[in-house]
């Protein structure tokens, strides 16, 4: 018998070559319908895979991340199985789950139109009640390359040549259907209850614009029918927030075919983007930061000895300049290091916080630019501290702080917290990497911040914390980042004079709190749905006199809130009222003040809100106290 060890340390009896699924039904019947796949001895495993030894054995469901994953790759090998169906010329790709469901790629003589997902989607139902067996099947390495070249999947057989020398390759089979997949998946396709597939787009086969252009269908899948309508309502939200569609129906900023990921700032776009970098720049002095600013292009000596060229060269650009070659910096950190290098520093200037909003350039695909959250060009909130070691870990903090006021304090945004920690390809001993992932960790737990461990994820340079924030909708979006380097200051032969009068090598932490402010600005724009807070809007107010006769007064108006600060537009066209308070409405303007004869005979104006309606009739030293107060708190219009 099995020694079957469960969630809580309950110890339960089996025969041997019991399947997990078995012994959900044993538990009980909810956790037999509602469990997707096991982790058995630490790996996840099919519900119907036999269990040959003592083991421990946890089970998941679709409130589970893993379950989730699972539950939307069967969901996509069901897809993958559909166009096989209907276009049996097709050949796969890959279909990975990803966050809120799942894709696959294809590739097909023609695109795919909305009618053809309308066809697919119907397909997958139909396998969907057919309810056919997953099954997973091990094959030789041969056997593999054999059955999917006479099948004629070319990009599969190019994946089993590239996998480890393994002697057994898997495949999951369901019906007619065969594909190459590690798993785990669902027992059957009548698991998946609720689908819908959202889009087609272009995809480079592995990401590369030198390969072929596939077809890629997005698609996401839910338990309930209910979780699906939420779960499409929330994605309609997106779209009517899209930070690409606002961008230009507000005048913020624009993308041209002139300049692709390269984004142009207009007026009003400028102004929101010149009150994030005031209040950067104000938040950052009081902290003891000095802004600096270093050259866009370098020598690209520099960047192979700051290791950025081993690491990073696909994603520079470069020049050549009176016969050397140069690159434009996709990073500050080389700059910042050399203004340090610049002149000698002592034991009691420690640590000196260098800031600077740095433009960076960095190569991507044109198939992965998005509006402003993926760029070639953009500007990043950098900092480089210099420390003493007996400084870091109140140096993290500090940064810990900072973002926390970023964040929660002014912008409203929950978040949570990564830790990442050395690479497969990094610089440096174990020893060092280990020094700078316990400052981290004793900073995080000093702060008492709950935080998950990505192994490996850190930067070839040294671990980080990264801060995901979570907007409105209940997205994620990375952007602070804290990453300390004992790295660089080697390479490059920093030091400062310490109190014995000899050379000490100081610790360099790189940080951002924006991250990218382009990005930032995107996610700020959808978090708000446009609605900017006050002190960020770019028109706070507009100026909307009723008729001609009404326009004197209201120009005084105007120029009496201008001269206080106050940014506003004065609306003299000759449409009636209630079109301008639409239309400022449509701008997301914060306040409009309407002015006709009764605001002229109390000497008073009427004030509008955008999202809290007619707030009635007030003196103008009334209403600037009230705007001025909003700006000055940095207070949140929560209805948006």
């Amino acid at each position: 018998m099995l020694q079957i060890t469960l969630k809580g340390g309950e110890v339960r009896l089996y025969p041997s070559g019991t399947t997990p699924l078995e012994i959900a039904r044993d538990i009980g019947p909810r956790l037999a319908r509602e469990a997707l796949v096991a982790r058995v001895n630490g790996v996840l495993v099919d519900l119907t895979r036999p269990i040959e030894s003592d083991a421990a054995v946890e089970f998941f469901t679709f409130e589970d991340e893993a379950g989730r994953r699972v539950y939307r790759h069967s969901t996509a090998h069901i897809l993958a199985q559909a166009v096989k169906r209907l276009y049996p010329g097709a050949k796969l790709a890959i279909g990975p789950a990803i966050a809120d469901g799942y894709y696959y790629d294809f590739d097909i003589a023609r695109p795919f139109t909305p009618e053809d997902l309308d066809r697919i989607e119907n397909e997958m139902r139909a396998i969907i009640k057919e309810d056919l067996p997953i099954q997973r099947i091990e094959v030789s390495r041969e056997e593999a390359i054999r059955l999917f070249q006479e099948a004629g999947e070319t990009y599969k057989v190019e994946l089993i040549r590239e996998l480890p020398d393994e002697e057994v390759i898997s495949c999951y089979r369901q019906g007619e259907f065969i594909d190459l997949c590690a798993g785990p998946h669902v027992p059957s396709t009548g698991r998946i209850k609720a689908i819908k597939l959202l889009n087609v787009a272009g995809a480079y086969w592995r990401g590369d614009e030198r390969n072929q252009m596939l077809q890629r269908i997005y698609g996401t899948s839910f338990p309930k029918e209910s979780l699906l309508k939420e779960h499409l309502a929330r994605l309609e939200e997106a779209k009517r927030r899209d930070h690409r569609r606002l961008g230009v129906e507000l005048d913020l900023y624009s993308i041209h075919e002139e300049g692709p990921g390269f984004p142009f700032f207009h007026p009003k776009g400028m102004v929101l983007r010149n009150e994030l970098e005031r209040f950067w720049r104000e938040e950052h002095a009081r902290r003891g930061y000095q802004e600096v600013k270093t050259p866009i292009i370098l020598r690209q000596e520099l960047w192979k000895r700051s290791g950025h060229w081993e690491h990073y060269r696909d994603n520079m650009y470069f020049v050549n300049i009176d016969g050397e070659n140069y690159a434009v910096k996709p990073m500050n950190c080389p700059g910042g290091i050399i203004i340090y290098k610049s002149r000698m520093h002592s034991y009691r200037e420690l640590p000196i916080r260098l800031g600077e909003l740095g433009l960076v350039h960095r190569h991507e695909l044109s198939g992965v630019l998005h509006g402003l959250m993926r760029v070639r060009s953009f500007t990043q909130d950098d900092a480089h501290i210099f420390a003493r070691p007996d400084q870091l870990e109140d140096e993290i903090i500090g940064v810990i702080d900072l973002v926390n006021y970023f964040y929660h304090d002014i912008f409203g945004f929950t978040y949570h917290v990564e830790l990442s920690t050395k690479p497969e390809k990094a610089m440096g001993s174990d020893e060092i990497w280990e020094m700078a992932t316990g400052a981290l960790r004793r900073a995080l737990d000093r702060r008492g911040l709950a935080y998950k461990v990505n192994e490996g994820d850190g930067a070839f340079y040294g671990p980080k914390i990264d801060f995901h924030l979570r907007d409105c909708l209940g997205r994620t979006w990375q952007c602070g980042t804290i990453q300390v380097d004992f790295l660089m200051p080697e390479k490059f032969d920093l030091f400062y004079i310490g109190q014995d009068a000899q050379r000490h090598r100081p610790v360099m932490v790189h940080r951002v709190v924006f991250g990218s402010l382009e990005r930032f600005i995107a996610i700020l724009t959808e978090h708000f749905a446009g609605a900017f807070p006050v002190w960020l809007a770019p028109v706070q107010v507009k100026v909307l006199p009723i008729a001609d006769r009404h326009r004197d007064y209201a120009g005084k108006i105007n120029e009496l809130l201008q001269a206080e600060g106050i940014r506003t537009e004065f609306d003299t066209r000759n449409e009636k009222i209630n079109y301008k308070i639409r239309e400022a409405q449509v701008q997301k303007v914060p306040y409009m003040l309407v002015i006709g004869d009764r605001e002229i005979a109390e000497q008073k104006v009427s004030v509008r809100h955008r999202s809290g309606g007619d707030l009635g009739g007030m003196p103008v030293a009334a209403f600037l106290e009230r705007i001025k107060g909003e700006i000055a708190t940095k207070a949140l219009d929560n209805n948006r």
